[in-house]
């Protein structure tokens, strides 16, 4: 199968949700619309053109920091795999849905600020051991001998 990746910017349109996929699998769900823009040169005012609206998933860790920092009205830098779903409604009209399976999800910085809030990291301690010696192994060139090799 063809994977074509891309990058949409937008705002979220709807609420992201909690789903669950035909496999048990968790994933995370929203709508986004982006909208182009042009300039009109004869009157020099911005201009809306056509909407693109699509859905938006994400799964494992982009889930749990989607969930915790995006809200319906944010506007969003969405990278991922772009893939067509065909389906039939209730009413039995057949339609074609745009998915954004989504890699990496941002704010977009030139229309909003933000504040980051990062994880500490920690680094587990090193101890030295009874084997680890701080003294240079005799048998081992040095970066000098190294380089003249």
């Amino acid at each position: 199968m063809y994977e074509t990746h891309g990058t949409v910017v937008g705002t979220v349109i709807t609420t992201p949700v909690t789903r669950s996929g035909s496999a048990g699998e968790e994933f995370l769900a929203f709508r986004m619309a982006s909208t182009v823009r042009r300039r009109d040169y004869t009157t020099g005012e911005w201009r809306d053109g056509s909407t693109l609206y699509l859905t938006v998933t994400c799964r494992r860790r982009l889930m749990s920091g989607v969930v915790r920092s995006l809200a319906k009205g944010d506007p969003v830098i969405v990278t991922g795999e772009l893939r067509t779903n065909e389906y039939t409604t209730r009413d039995g009209v057949a339609r074609t849905d745009l998915e954004l399976s989504a890699t990496a999800i941002g704010p977009d910085l030139a229309r909003c600020t933000v504040v980051l809030d990062r994880e500490p990291r920690t680094v587990a301690p090193t101890e030295p051991t009874e084997s680890a010696s701080t003294e240079p192994d005799p048998a081992e060139p040095t970066a000098a001998e190294t380089l003249v090799a």
